[in-house]
Parts: C-alpha cells; sequence; structure tokens
C-alpha cells in the first residue's frame, strides 16, 4: 500500500475520534450526557485490549495455541466478582472523591502522601515501557500495510529521528490526551468525550475481529468444523491445542498459565488506564 493511502485513513479515522470526543464533552457540558448508558461503559472497557495486545495475542496463539487463553480466562473470572468488587471500589472513589489508583490505595491507609507518591512512581515506572509498547505497536502496524503483501523487516533503530513512525503516533496520541483528557484538573471532572471515543474504538475492535473471524471460518475454510479439521491433520499445529504442546515450553506448564491468568485478573482491575475508565469515569 502506499503510505498515503494508510496516513489517510489513519488521519481519517483520528478525525472521527476527535469528533466524538468533542461532541461528548459538548454534550455533557449541556447536561446531555452521551455515555450515560450500560452499553458505552462496558464498551469503554475495551480499553484493556490495545495495539500491543494484539500483536502479543496473536502472537502467542502463533507460537503457543492455547497459551494465549489466560490472558483472557483471568479478567473473565474477575468480572464475575464485579458486581461485589468492583461495585465497592466504585462506591469508595465516589465517597472519597477519589480521581487515581494512587489516591484509592492512599485513603486505605490515612490518605498517606508518602504512601501515594510512592503509588505514582510505581504506576509511571511500570506504564512507561508498556506505552513504548503501544506505540511500537503502531509503527509495525504501519510498516507491515506499507510493505503488503510482502513482509517488511521492521528497523530496531530509525536511520533518522524523523523518520520514527512512533514519534508522530505519540505526537498524534499526545494532543488527543491534552484536548480531551488533561485540559484542567477537578476531582469533579469527567472525561466523557474520551470515554465515548474509547467506546467507539471498542465497537469497531469487535466488528473488526467479528469480520476477520467470518472471513477466515468460512471464506478461507468450510465452516468451524473444515476449519478444526483441517488444523488437527497438521500435526505442527495440533500440538498447540493442548497445554503442555507447542515449541515455547515455558508457555504450556500450568504453573505458567495460571499465574498469567492471576496477572490478567489484577490487571483488569488496576492498570492505571483501566482504573481509570472502570471506577473514575463510572
Amino acid at each position: 500500500m502506499s503510505a498515503w493511502i494508510i496516513l489517510l485513513v489513519a488521519g481519517a479515522y483520528l478525525g472521527l475520534l476527535f469528533v466524538i470526543a468533542y461532541r461528548g464533552d459538548k454534550a455533557a457540558a449541556a447536561g446531555r450526557s452521551l455515555i450515560a448508558s450500560p452499553y458505552v461503559y462496558a464498551l469503554s472497557l475495551g480499553v484493556y485490549a490495545t495495539a500491543w495486545t494484539f500483536y502479543g495475542s496473536v502472537g502467542r496463539a502463533a507460537a503457543s495455541g492455547i497459551g494465549f487463553l489466560p490472558v483472557y480466562l483471568g479478567p473473565t473470572v474477575m468480572i464475575a466478582l464485579w458486581w461485589v468488587v468492583l461495585r465497592k471500589i466504585i462506591r469508595i472513589a465516589k465517597d472519597n472523591r477519589i480521581t487515581s489508583l494512587a489516591d484509592f490505595i492512599s485513603s486505605r491507609y490515612g490518605k498517606s502522601a508518602a504512601l501515594a507518591g510512592l503509588v505514582t512512581v510505581i504506576a509511571v515506572v511500570g506504564v512507561t515501557p508498556y506505552i513504548s509498547l503501544q506505540l511500537k505497536a503502531i509503527a509495525t502496524g504501519f510498516t507491515v500495510l506499507r510493505g503488503y503483501p510482502e513482509i517488511l523487516m521492521v528497523e530496531p533503530v530509525p536511520a533518522s529521528i524523523w523518520q520514527d513512525t512512533a514519534l508522530y503516533a505519540a505526537l498524534v496520541l499526545a494532543a488527543f490526551t491534552v484536548v480531551f483528557g488533561t485540559r484542567k484538573l477537578d476531582t469533579a471532572e469527567r472525561h466523557e468525550g474520551m470515554v465515548a471515543a474509547i467506546a467507539f474504538e471498542s465497537l469497531v475492535k469487535l466488528l473488526a475481529f467479528l469480520a476477520v473471524g467470518a472471513f477466515v471460518t468460512w471464506g478461507m475454510y468450510d465452516g468451524v468444523g473444515d476449519l478444526f479439521t483441517r488444523a488437527a491433520a497438521e500435526p505442527k499445529i495440533a500440538e498447540v491445542f493442548t497445554i503442555g504442546g507447542g515449541s515455547v515450553d515455558v508457555y504450556h506448564n500450568w504453573a505458567s498459565l495460571f499465574s498469567l491468568a492471576f496477572v490478567s485478573m489484577l490487571a483488569i482491575m488496576f492498570l492505571p488506564r483501566q482504573f481509570q475508565v472502570a471506577v473514575v469515569e463510572n
């Protein structure tokens, strides 16, 4: 594909997200919330799955088969308990006008400023490499599309900073955050435009994955039965359908699967972005 086509489509999509976020903020200011719906709230929780998640999950599935499932089984189990756990966290947050994960943890220990500062530092240190992975995933996606159907190798270090796709992705995302996320700090403020944009993007993700799944299942193969029959006939594919199969042993022992599921259970609750959307923006 031509780079200008990719940039045009990406720019149009980002422009649409800007419009949705703008309309969401305007509606909130006029007292007509666009996000006061359980469906929008549920879709906004899709912030859990990101560009890096796409590459990570598909990559794990390709290398280790069902080894990718704990990343989603853990949150699914946790969500089944949300009517008890998350509801209580939200009530505490509303009563104490909590606006961040650091506020929440410190409030449980006498509103300790030192503890809040420590939690903030840990969150920043933990989130920084994660954000870099997100930007790398976007840049990699651009490179893959630009070379399709050939596979272009991604350069570890761009020849020039001006040739670094991740830099431009970071600038655009930073602008979006400044405009719709951090213009002012107000303990009572909710970012309705941002939540509306996230919910819309989650809907796009769902439709995209359903479209790809339908194409693979009924376009490339003759239904689900044919797909799994053909997979079972290939020894290298068949072995990754069992726990312990595949080529990467560490992904296929029970301890690894359970630990991954446990970490994912915590992630769906306490990733900073997840806490923001699930609790603060509720």
